[in-house]
């Protein structure tokens, strides 16, 4: 692991500056989209284009005996129709898992190639069968819904336990069972013996409901080829044009990445949903190739509730066990993870994994045993959503401790306290097999329980009861692993306009990497702010690069872009000798300036770069520009945690929860941008308190999505949240050359078991014990007149 000490130049200065590393620099991307001026895919049209439309199946399972395309061919402005068949016949690939683990007994994870558009059988409603390409929108869509489908309808299975089960119907032939995966970590034998000694032994069953993404933008894309080139371009949002493009290239079209271009323009939107290749994608640029003519397609929020992937859908079954002091001696999960009919691009990696990595959580516990069974059945299927295993994994642990507290009669802050990581104890080997290497735990707590006035809060409860009101405080604390993943592009140009473009394969869609990249490239060259722009939608525009995900990106492209910046320095002190009639040895380089040591002869970056463009006559060892562009090595994960604490309160006549208070003191490390990373934790903590409160996927037994739009799908509102408290308490890492950790989910990880924590000890004077996510008002209102009748009849 490479060791980065601090990276910045002028330090001192930089603390100062208006546009430098740790100021709340407001965002350079927001003027235009405020203005209604962004490029969104669906903003664009291109000459000549057509439209596509998707044919879905209306079943959950069965066999596909025949379709039946000759009413739909005929209607008007039809110019082809696509199948699996075509497709298939064009010796396309399939969509598959991108990764791979073994089960317990060593055979690999069950692989089932999704092929684009359902060939001989469907497997979840909102499956596409067919594309349909006309000369406009509505044509299309109204020759979609004259294809005639002919299905022989097999037994569905919606519930992962049922799917599991000797005998369920199989949702793949070549497969004996519709276990994907049974996932194994950990020693056995050791934990079962940390089990038996312990004196206390706390059990949790824990259902992490199916949520909708519903990002802001719907998907839409727009597919071309050019035949003298043998070339297509394909214009979508998404994660990240580079990884897009080597999935799309390598594994479906199955060509050299350089026959494919991807162009992501603004991105409403994605939180891991739009991270991977989608069907419509291959049938687009299929018919674009057939046709000579440009294809467009945009989903609609329809679509979106039944073929964008879902998120969360796993049930946990937890153990917690303690000595007689209270100290953690093991966890122990059996999960089970749904991954809807077909495996997602990191499916099966959430709830195995990732629950591995993230359980233990900033707590002392020598042991940790995972067993996850990842199950398909006949539902939209699951990807990465927010957070992806992290959030889940901290609920159970943060709702085992709770639990621990009120059946030990330990105070839940002491239980928290006298279990916590020291900060002598870095580096910390975790029993999730990760190596901690710095953090302030329980001084972070503290600074949390002072910002929410913890002690005030039992005059806060009497206040509330006097209205007929039920008060309850939650307490979380969190840590997450985040950025172990792949490489990444840091490139710097200096453009002939004078302005400094930044390159890289991470993609915002509305973090604000513009603006946060920028200030990272203030701080190691001192070029002006307001002259640097980011090159990261176009794949022809990029050497390399991976995409956005797992709180990556300021880690990876940060570190990046400053061993670019590390070498354009390396390359100006040359060119500035040569200009300056300088040994090297002699040029000193700060505050954006090339200097002679011990003189006032200098030269400004931007002034070098220049030079260099027209010079002539310069020795051939000097360089004839300043850009460069580096690909990191893989970043090692890092660790941001923190400390959420929420208040509640909760109409006992309706059962209607408001969240009335909520704090949070959050690690990051060091933090680029404090107005960027305090709008990532709100947009987080909503999504989470979403996902407690209200959200909820719900499938029938027939395989029939319930919720599918918002009239059914509960979202939540500016009404529903309050005003948030945020405190950052960094604690920079030393694993990358940033010092920053990472923060784009972990309001999620917070949010979700605080919310829940709340309103159980809202509820907790009526002996309620447990509520199922979401915490609906029908849910506390039905739990509350359980317990009530319970007590009359006692």
């Amino acid at each position: 692991m490479q060791d980065y000490p601090t990276s910045f130049q002028d330090a001192d200065q930089l603390a100062t500056t208006k546009f430098g590393v740790g100021q709340p620099v407001r965002r350079t991307e927001d003027p235009v989209l405020v203005r209604g001026e962004g490029c969104y895919t669906d903003d664009i049209s291109v000459p000549g284009q057509l439209y596509a439309a998707m044919a879905l199946s209306h079943h959950p399972h069965g066999v596909i005996r025949r379709i039946d395309l000759e009413a739909a061919k005929a209607m008007p402005g039809v110019a082809a129709i696509v199948t699996g068949e075509d497709l298939r016949q064009a010796g396309y690939g399939t969509l598959d898992c991108g990764f791979s683990v073994n089960s317990r007994d060593g055979t690999p994870l069950r692989k089932t190639p999704r092929a684009p558009l359902a060939i001989d059988r469907v497997r979840f409603v909102g499956e596409p069968v067919a594309c349909v390409i006309a000369e406009t929108a509505m044509q299309a869509r109204d020759a979609a819904e004259a294809i005639s489908v002919e299905i022989e309808p097999l037994d569905a299975v919606t519930d992962v336990h049922a799917a599991a089960a000797e005998g369920a119907p199989l949702l793949h032939a070549d497969i004996p069972s519709n276990v994907a995966l049974d996932f194994h970590y950990g020693d056995t034998q050791k934990t079962a013996a940390a089990f038996a000694k312990a004196a206390h032994v706390t059990k949790l069953r824990l259902v992490h409901n199916r949520v909708v993404v519903n990002a802001m933008e719907p998907r839409a894309a727009i597919a071309a080829y050019d035949a003298k080139a043998d070339r297509w371009t394909l214009t979508v949002c998404s994660q990240g044009v580079m990884g897009m493009r080597n999935q799309l290239a390598r594994e479906v079209l199955r060509v050299p990445p350089e026959k494919v271009r991807i162009v992501s323009k603004n991105v409403g939107g994605s939180f891991g949903m739009k991270g991977s290749v989608y069907p419509e994608y291959v049938a687009m640029l299929h018919a674009a190739r057939l046709l000579g003519r440009p294809v467009k397609w945009a989903n609609d929020r329809s679509g979106s509730f039944l073929s964008d992937h879902h998120g969360r859908a796993q049930e946990a079954e937890a153990e917690l066990a303690l000595d007689a002091r209270g100290r953690f001696l093991a966890v122990r999960l059996k999960a089970f993870g749904d991954m809807g009919a077909y495996l997602t691009r990191f499916g099966p990696l959430i709830p195995s994994i990732n629950y591995v990595k993230n359980v233990v959580g900033p707590y002392r516990t020598p042991l940790v045993e995972v067993s996850t069974r990842c199950v398909f059945t006949n539902t939209v299927p699951v990807g990465a959503y927010r957070g992806a295993g992290r959030p889940e994994a901290v609920a159970i642990m943060e709702r085992l401790i709770d639990l621990a507290a009120g059946e030990t009669g330990i105070d839940r802050v002491t239980l928290r306290r006298r279990n916590f990581i020291r900060p002598q104890d870095f580096p910390y080997a975790a029993a999730s097999g990760q190596t901690y290497d710095c953090g302030d735990f329980e001084q972070l707590m503290d600074r949390a329980l002072e910002a929410a006035d913890w002690k005030g809060f039992a005059a806060r409860k009497r206040a509330s009861r006097k209205q007929g009101l039920l008060r309850g405080r939650g307490l979380s604390t969190y840590l997450e692993m985040t950025a172990a993943m792949g490489t990444e592009l840091g490139g710097i140009r200096f453009d002939e306009d004078g302005d400094v473009t930044i390159l890289t394969g991470t993609h915002d869609h509305g973090q604000g990497h513009a603006t946060a990249f920028a200030q990272v490239l203030v701080g190691k060259l001192g070029v002006p702010f307001e002259r640097i722009r980011l090159e990261q939608s176009d794949s022809d525009q990029l050497p390399g690069g991976g995409g956005t995900g797992g709180s990556r990106s300021i880690m990876t492209s940060g570190t990046a872009i400053m061993a670019a910046a590390d070498k354009v320095i390396e390359r100006g002190k040359i060119a500035a000798a040569a200009l300056l009639e300088a040994g090297v040895q002699d040029i000193e380089f700060a505050r954006g300036r090339f200097a002679i040591a011990g003189t006032d002869r200098s030269i400004g970056i931007m002034d070098l770069a220049a030079r260099l463009r027209g010079a002539t006559g310069l020795a051939a060892d000097v360089p004839r520009s300043l850009d460069y562009a580096a690909m990191t090595d893989p970043i090692p994960g890092v660790f941001p945690n923190g400390c959420h604490i929420a208040e509640v309160e909760i109409d006992p006549e309706t059962g209607v929860t408001r969240v009335d208070r909520y704090i949070s003191v959050n690690d990051f490390g060091t933090v680029v941008n404090p107005m960027l990373v305090e709008g990532q934790i709100h947009g987080g903590v909503v999504q989470g308190l979403g996902q407690a409160l209200m959200e909820d996927a719900i499938y029938d037994a027939d395989g029939q999505l319930q919720t599918g739009s918002f009239m059914d799908y509960a979202m939540p509102r500016a009404a529903d949240t309050p005003d948030f408290g945020f405190i950052s308490h960094p604690v920079p890492t030393r694993t990358n050359a940033v010092g920053a950790k990472g923060c784009g989910e972990a309001g999620c990880s917070g949010a979700i078991p605080v919310a829940v924590s709340a309103v159980l000890d809202a509820l907790a004077d009526l002996g309620i014990r447990k509520i199922d996510m979401p915490a609906t008002p029908q849910r506390i209102w039905a739990a509350i007149e359980a317990a009530r009748q319970a007590g009359a009849a006692a």
